[in-house]
């Protein structure tokens, strides 16, 4: 692994300040539930597996800090924990998913002393499975990979993103180390610039050649045959296939299709929501408008309104291929995820 972005530390979590890269590799260390929330609404944890982490751990460091012996208390108090978690940002799955497995946890638990214990296991489990699932579908992902190959990705999908292997830059990532030449082109990701500052970042430290653009410029290296295939990550994917990324994708895989390029899609399972039939039902984070007005606490525009939507939804009918820990998944989207989920 390129980088540890969060660390479980007893009683306290480690997490790196993803605000700061790449100029600096400032770490965070809290035994705070409340701190860790407001690290996730400011990306400072981001990317939707390790937000489902950094959402475990903070909730295991509130069960850890209630003062009650009373188990009927405790939950009562414990669902605030959990509310508060479930609350910084609406449309990563990976965060739900770990919510909900939290609370069963503390459901199913009888004492509140071992209760407690069970949420810190849980949530470390949450952490190592994530972890291991970015490993095998880096792998599945290569395959897909050829020697010689040009990638195009969006935003920000390595290590940094899901406290592994990562998921498209771990396909990426892994196909480099299979020996193959490859090449990646890097969309900037307005508003934050994820893609420029996080995505060239972990590229170079993992030795790929990495070229940045604007997200403008996608179309023209598409049309000029320059680009063979395109791969993102995703923060959710409804029951047909359908798959929210961050804002600019929808874009990027029109385009794609537009020049016959493959877009694959690459996440674990816990990014899928199978209760959501299709992507219109995909909750759409909108985030301040100072992100789009301002660039490093400088004002760049009038003061005028601000769309800011933080998502857009990619219908499956413009996805090659969605990729997985329990493999790679083609059309029909909707029987490949049943069949998935099945086993």
């Amino acid at each position: 692994m390129l980088v540890q972005p969060i660390e479980w530390l007893s009683n306290k979590v480690r997490m790196l300040d993803q605000t700061r890269l790449p100029q600096e590799e400032v770490y965070l260390e809290t035994g705070d539930y409340q701190e860790i929330a407001s690290a996730i609404r400011e990306l400072k944890i981001r990317g939707a597996p390790a937000i489902g982490v950094a959402g475990g751990y903070a909730i295991a460091l509130g069960a850890l800090a209630i003062e009650s012996s009373s188990k009927d208390d405790f939950l009562e108090k414990f669902r605030q924990v959990s509310r508060t978690i479930a609350g910084t940002r609406p449309t990563a799955r990976n965060l739900f998913q770990a919510v909900e497995r939290m609370d069963r946890v503390a459901e199913a638990g009888r004492e509140v002393e071992e209760t407690k214990k069970g949420l810190v296991e849980e949530a470390v489990k949450i952490h190592s499975e994530e972890a291991e699932a970015t490993g095998k579908l880096s792998r599945f992902g290569a395959e897909l990979i050829k020697d010689g190959f040009t990638i195009l990705t969006h935003c920000n999908a390595g290590p940094l993103a899901t406290t592994g292997y990562g998921t498209a830059l771990g396909v990426i990532i892994q196909a480099g180390e299979q020996g193959k030449k490859i090449k990646v082109f890097a969309d900037e990701t307005r508003p934050l610039l994820q893609g420029a500052r996080l995505t060239t970042w972990e590229l170079m430290k993992a030795g790929i050649p990495v070229t940045l653009m604007t997200d403008s410029m996608a179309g023209y290296f598409l049309s000029r045959g320059e680009i063979d295939c395109v791969i993102v990550g995703a923060d959710r994917i409804a029951a047909n296939g359908d798959t929210a990324n961050k804002i600019g994708t929808y874009s990027l895989a029109v385009l794609a299709k537009e020049n016959n390029v493959p877009f694959y899609v690459a996440a674990p399972t816990t990014t899928i929501d199978a209760s959501l039939e299709t992507g219109a039902e995909i909750p759409i984070e909108q985030r301040k408008g100072e992100e789009v007005t301002h660039m490093m606490g400088v004002r760049m525009t009038s003061d005028c309104e601000v769309a800011n939507p933080a998502f857009d939804v990619t219908p499956h009918r413009y996805i090659t291929a969605i990729i997985t820990e329990g493999g790679i998944i083609r059309q029909p989207y909707g029987e490949g995820i049943r069949n998935l989920f099945g086993k």
